[in-house]
């Protein structure tokens, strides 16, 4: 599935919920699904910077496609962070790094998240394309 295809299926899903408290239990539910990451990648140089709550992301790549692990130790964050990996784990660095994130304006998120989330928002997109930006060069 293409990255526009992955984020057309995340505002299908949204769509489906009219009230903002619905939505906030189901990305609390996508993170609570999300696979923890290893505890040897919870080191200092994977904490994204930015963000109020603590968030590890990794990246490894698989065959030319970077794959993306992450946590969180705040249950709405582990769920913004869960969508983003959805959206962009299993591509290339190149279609990472042209990815336009339009899922997050067309499902109401960064208008329903406090300043400190919308900027850690901000910085885990930011250090998702950095990964893909370290691949790209290594290849």
């Amino acid at each position: 599935m293409t990255i526009n295809e992955t984020q057309d299926q995340v505002i299908e899903e949204f769509s489906e919920f009219s009230d903002w408290m619905d939505k906030y239990a189901y990305l609390i539910d996508l993170g609570n699904s999300l696979d923890p990451i290893d505890e040897k990648a919870k080191i200092p140089q994977n904490l994204i910077e930015g963000c109020q709550s603590r968030v590890w992301l990794d990246a490894a790549e698989n065959d030319g496609k970077v794959v993306f692990t992450a946590e969180s130790d705040a249950v709405i964050v582990k769920g913004i962070i869960s969508l983003l990996i959805r959206v962009m784990s299993g591509h290339t660095p190149d279609e990472i790094l042209e990815a336009e994130l339009y899922f997050i304006d067309q499902i109401g998120l960064k208008e329903h998240l406090s300043p400190t989330r919308a900027n850690g928002l901000l910085s885990m997109v930011k250090q998702i394309k950095l990964y893909a930006l370290a691949f790209k060069a290594k290849s």
